[in-house]
Parts: C-alpha cells; structure tokens; sequence
C-alpha cells in the first residue's frame, strides 16, 4: 500500500470508463486508502498537455462495479488526497430528444437526482476511523458543475470540430436497469436533456470537498421513450461509446490543457464551504 503522503501527485482528475489510463505512455499505479473504504480501483497518474493527471476508472478496470455500487465518497476523497482539485467526469447518457442522438457531445449545465440508495454526502454525523465527527454543513448546488471546467470542456470540442450542445439538464437514475418507456417519456416531458446513472453523486460529493467538476455526457442512445422498437441495449451502448472513445479522449486531453493553473481556481466551488467548520480534515 502507497502511503498517499509520499505518493506522486495530482491537480486534475478524470473519472471515467474503463481504458482511458491506458492511453497514457507512463502511468504510475498507487492505491489510495480512504475513510469510506476503497475506491472503485487504484489511480492511474501521468501526464496530459505538461498537467499532472490522475486517471480513475469510475467502474473499476474490469467494469465489475454497476452504478449503484460504486463508492463516490472513496473515489473523490483518493482523488482529493492526491492533490486533485480539479475534475472532468465523463459518462455514457441516453438522449431524450430526438436532436440528441447518438454520438452527440453535451455539457450539461444542471442535474436532477433520481437515484435512491447512495451516500451523497459527507456530512452526515457518522465518526470517522480517527474519531472526527462530520458536522452538519449544508453546500449550495445550485450549478452543480464548474463554470470554468465546462468553458474548458465546450472550446475543447469545439477545437476538435466536435460542436458539443453547451448546457441542458443530466437526470441521473438508480440502474441498473435502463429507463421504462413511461419514465423515459416524463424525462423528457420535465424539459430534461439527456439521463444517466452515474453523474450523482459525484458532483454534490465534489462540491463538499471544495473540487471543481465538469460532466462531460456521450449519448449512446435514445432513451426508451424516445424511439420505438426494443429500446436501449447495454450493448448498443458499448458500441456506441467504443466507436466515439477516442474522439472523447482527444476531447478530455483537450479540456485538462485548458483548465486554470493549480491554486489559479477563482470559481466559487473552491470555496463552497464558505468558512464553514466540517468537523472533519479534508486531504
């Protein structure tokens, strides 16, 4: 086990499907410990564009773990104890507009939580293993995502000739089974743009920890309600991501090279917490 104090360091990180660490030259393995447990797999740190980066594969490099599965807390609190502070997180979305259709690029500007069973915060008064104890703090997410991340993220698509849709709204649901048709056709009634299950909780969790995240959702499909026929298929939408991974890959690399110098951040999720005691020491 890599004591994390000694271990090399971070500024960005990317959570994302299996494969992405792999495109690196040299990537230097460490696993992290953290007080919720492990995180879905080791972190893959290299670098991107002259920017050190740790690479996190959200469902572990085997893809075992589904979405309700997945341990957010352990995966931004290793990626935070590294020295991340910065954070893009790519996912595979169904579309629910016709106009979204397979292999379109959209930065989504706000999310709705339909998920049910996962711990979305910090803060929820349990001890941790060193005996500090969580206070109650309350954090707005009124823009879940970093303003300077997507600006990073929508001028790297678009440098990629890859016009991405700036802005819409991410529903994330529990998984994971697919959407019915008559959930598939509220989403979309509600005004809602694309839907997936893994974009909750990372960004309420990143906002605890003072991070800047940045969605970045691949539509792989429409939406079970968006299309007549069988619907989605799981394999459909490894078709599809496989068919677009490198083009996204281009896409991330793009947006690491874009964001703000370490300690350079003046958004407001570097300081979400307000001056407000945790009860807790951050990483």
């Amino acid at each position: 086990m890599v004591n994390t104090a000694n271990a090399t360091r971070a500024e960005i990180g990317v959570i994302g499907g299996s494969g992405f660490y792999s495109f690196l030259d040299r990537v230097t393995e460490v696993q992290v410990d953290t007080p919720y447990g492990a995180p879905s797999d080791s972190l893959f740190l290299g670098e991107v564009a002259g920017r050190r980066v740790a690479f996190l594969p959200r469902h572990g490099r085997g893809h075992h773990l589904p979405p309700h599965r997945i341990n957010y807390r352990a995966n931004l609190w290793a990626l935070r104890s590294v020295g991340v502070r910065q954070v893009l997180g790519p996912c595979a979305v169904g579309g629910l507009r016709a106009e979204y259709g397979p292999g379109t690029l959209l930065v989504p500007d706000q999310l709705v939580d339909r998920t049910k069973s996962r711990a979305q915060t910090y803060f929820d008064g349990v001890p941790l293993p060193d005996g500090d104890v969580p206070n109650v703090v309350h954090v707005s997410l009124a823009d879940p995502y970093c303003p300077v991340g997507r600006g990073a993220a929508l001028k790297a698509a678009r440098g990629r000739e890859w016009e991405p849709v700036d802005g819409g709204t991410l529903v994330v649901v529990e998984g994971p089974r697919f959407s019915t048709r008559a959930e598939s056709l509220w989403h979309a009634a509600q005004g809602w743009s694309v839907v997936g299950m893994t974009g909750h909780p990372e960004a309420a969790l990143a906002r605890e920890l003072e991070l800047c995240y940045t969605s970045l959702t691949l539509v792989t499909d429409l939406d079970a309600g968006a299309e007549t026929g069988e619907g989605v298929s799981h394999d459909e939408v490894l078709r599809v991501f496989a068919a677009n991974v490198d083009r996204l890959r281009g896409v991330l690399f793009d947006a690491v090279a874009g964001l703000p110098a370490d300690g350079e951040r003046e958004c407001l999720c570097a300081g979400a917490l307000g001056g407000m005691e945790p009860g807790i020491r951050l990483p």
